[in-house]
């Protein structure tokens, strides 16, 4: 059985609430981190496995980029822009979940950049999380919020879920069948002989 599309403002309310407890839950464990945790210094979890290593990068990834901060405050905000304005054409509940989500991650490191040291649009964004085992990179709530919503969405895409809640393959399907109706009518309008006039005899 097939699923109804959302509602408009019911995808969107998804979008907000989901979006929002992210961030709540992002800046909440930045704040626990400034309080709790030594700066630069690891805090084994599980050993080599899980550490929590309270720094603040300027910069992308890897700290790449730590000289053009106001770069990434732009991506962003164009980020989160275009999400919001996605939201409202959705009717989708997996677009829904997703679009919140990233929404949530994006505007937790979004919010490091406008409001932390030393400042807007550069301030610093909070992380805390290292896997050294994995990465060396270290990172923060919102930052798994984001990488995980960017790869969803690419599976979305890729399994061919639009944002109305319909599917490629069923927008496909339609499409032939309604190519197949067409044929068969033109043909059986070419095919039909024409009606024969009455002779008259002379």
């Amino acid at each position: 059985m097939t699923r109804r599309p959302l509602r408009r403002s019911a995808a969107g309310a998804i979008v907000a609430v989901l979006a929002a407890v992210v961030l709540a839950a992002d800046q909440f464990v930045k704040h626990l981190t400034i309080t709790y945790l030594p700066y630069g210094k690891a805090v084994p979890v599980l050993g080599d496995f899980l550490q929590l290593f309270y720094v603040r990068n300027p910069g992308a990834a890897f700290s790449i980029g730590s000289g053009a901060t106001w770069i990434f405050t732009t991506a962003l905000a164009i980020v989160a822009v275009v999400i919001v304005w996605k939201a409202f054409g959705l009717r989708s509940r997996l677009w829904a979940v997703v679009l919140g989500c990233l929404l949530g991650g994006v505007l937790g490191n979004l919010t490091d950049r406008v409001f932390r040291d030393p400042g807007f649009p550069v301030g610093e964004v909070v992380d805390m999380i290292s896997m050294p085992w994995m990465m060396p990179a270290i990172f923060n709530v919102a930052d798994i919020f984001i990488v995980t919503g960017m790869i969803s969405v690419a599976l979305l895409v890729l399994f061919g879920l639009r944002f109305d809640g319909t599917r490629e393959r069923d927008h496909e399907a339609a499409e032939k069948a309604a190519a197949e109706n067409r044929d068969a009518e033109k043909g059986a309008t070419e095919g039909a002989a024409p009606e024969a006039s009455p002779s008259s005899e002379s």
